[in-house]
């Protein structure tokens, strides 16, 4: 079983930044460095959608709407994976996730995905 723990959100105004971070634990993470890991969000009333992935050897990819704003990281000393969100705009305002894809390729597609955590909010006032 693996776990996922997202902290980091929280109230900000426009502009503001935030960094959200995901720990992962368990017995099949001795292969986390394996693992692709990603972002995803999930607004009131909407389907979740990805926000940003990123590989074990660290190449990433973003959603359209966050790209610019927004950088993925890991370090898989710490099993652990950040997203730095900058310029923070009202309609980033949502619930993200943290997800592993453990076949280590991440794709936009949540059902791709193996093991989610159970979000942290993220609010932004404009």
């Amino acid at each position: 079983q693996v776990h996922l723990v997202e902290s980091g959100g929280g109230l900000v105004q426009a502009g503001a930044s935030l960094r959200l971070s995901c720990a992962a634990s368990g017995r099949a993470f001795s292969s986390y460095s394996s693992y692709a890991m990603a972002w995803f969000r999930q607004a009131p009333g909407k389907v979740r959608e990805f926000v940003a992935g990123i590989r074990s050897g660290g190449s990433t990819i973003y959603a359209d709407s966050v790209k610019g704003r927004f950088t993925i990281s890991r370090d898989n000393a710490k099993n652990t994976v950040d997203l730095q969100m900058n310029n923070l705009k009202s309609e980033d305002t949502a619930r993200y996730y943290c997800a592993v894809e453990t076949a280590g390729f991440p794709t936009r597609v949540a059902a791709n995905y193996d093991y989610w955590g159970l979000g942290t909010p993220v609010t932004v006032s404009s």
